[in-house]
């Protein structure tokens, strides 16, 4: 029997972390670019406020207890290119970003960890 391994996961840290930014700022959802530095860091947005398009992926919809809307994760398809053979694992650290993101002001940041998925 195959099992669908999912493409993106939170750590526990990191869902407690949207549990507390959705009710501060409602339903949200992260984009991962392909730049430099902080911006290959995943931002958290709210919903919509980032506008996606051709050049960006849909990774998944995360399902968080707690939150009302599943949470899209996007990347850019330079970046899913780079990265389609691994499972993304949204984890968040202490340490303030430089980006727009909405964790900023809690003192924190989302970081993703990869791990290497089969063929």
């Amino acid at each position: 029997m195959h099992e669908e391994i999912p493409r993106v996961e939170l750590t526990p840290a990191a869902a407690e972390l949207v549990r507390r930014l959705s009710r501060t700022h409602g339903p949200l959802m992260f984009h991962q670019s392909g730049g430099c530095c902080d911006g290959s860091a995943p931002m958290c947005y709210p919903e919509g406020e980032f506008r996606t398009g051709d050049s960006d992926v849909l990774l998944a919809e995360l399902e968080v207890e707690g939150v009302n809307r599943p949470v899209a994760f996007w990347m850019s398809r330079s970046q899913y290119e780079a990265w389609s053979h691994t499972r993304l694992i949204v984890d968040v650290v202490p340490g303030r970003g430089s980006g727009f993101s909405l964790e900023a002001p809690e003192g924190v940041r989302f970081l993703v960890r990869s791990r290497v998925i089969g063929a």
